[in-house]
């Protein structure tokens, strides 16, 4: 599996917002994309999930998954691939999950969307709970009844039971204590060590992708200004703005010069 945006814009009114020119996730790879807040890198989900264009944004370029054109796609042939193949979590996991219905009822109504039985989606709803270390009961609770690391690892659950073979994680962990943080990004680490899944983790946290990526593009105003490896973007930055945004996190600029 491999994820290759190229020349993707996203414009609101002629204005483009994002720009990245070149993209690449591969199979059992976690690639963050990182800058400021505003910096275009949400507006990039929102395109590769073909849901930028609900928000009344023109998106032009391409976005292929395993070669497959997902731009081109019908509304329901983008329907089919959103959960299934690409599975997205954000960054508050209580608005994903409607307070009036039970946890459950909200994952099996999403299994059974794509095609599963009643009792299929039961089962593979009970064993992508224990897959994220959350006990089955859960699933019984309303949203209100579960912590927000519980509903975030919940969504992850979703992704699994879906056998999803990408992850978009908007800022998943910014909403989280560090203690429930820590837990979520090395969960994020089985799935790639274990299931193969690949992820593209969006975040204005350098120090935490330093931690999680095998590679990091960094972008700013909209536009992709550097990437590379991880450990080599963050200890050896071409771009100044890398530079600057290092240099806001003394953890890692006094890292960078050891």
């Amino acid at each position: 599996m491999k994820l290759e945006i190229r020349d993707l814009e996203v414009s609101f009114a002629g204005r483009p917002v994002a720009s990245v020119a070149e993209l690449d996730v591969d199979a059992g790879q976690i690639v963050g994309l990182a800058g400021e807040s505003g910096s275009g890198k949400s507006m990039t989900i929102l395109a590769v999930l073909g849901l930028a264009g609900t928000a009344g944004a023109t998106v032009t370029g391409s976005v292929r998954l395993d070669g497959q054109e997902l731009t081109q796609l019908s509304g329901a042939g983008l329907r089919a691939v959103r959960g299934r193949r690409i599975a997205a979590i954000f960054q508050s996991p209580a608005l994903a999950f409607s307070p009036v219905y039970r946890v459950g009822s909200i994952v099996h109504r999403a299994l059974r969307l794509h095609g599963m039985t009643r009792a299929e989606a039961a089962g593979a709803a009970e064993r992508a709970m224990r897959q994220v270390l959350l006990p089955p009961g859960l699933l019984d609770r309303y949203p209100a009844q579960l912590s927000g690391g519980q509903l975030q690892r919940v969504a992850i659950a979703l992704a699994l039971a879906l056998r999803a073979e990408v992850l978009l994680a908007d800022e998943p962990t910014s909403a989280l204590d560090v203690t429930v943080q820590a837990e979520v990004l090395e969960l994020l680490r089985e799935l790639r060590d274990r299931e193969r899944m690949s992820v593209l983790f969006i975040s204005h946290d350098l120090a935490v992708v330093a931690e999680l990526c095998d590679r990091v593009a960094i972008m700013q105003h909209g536009r992709i200004v550097e990437q590379g490896p991880t450990s080599q973007v963050i200890t050896a930055p071409a771009s100044p703005f890398t530079a600057e945004l290092l240099a806001s996190v003394p953890r890692l600029a006094a890292g960078a010069g050891q």
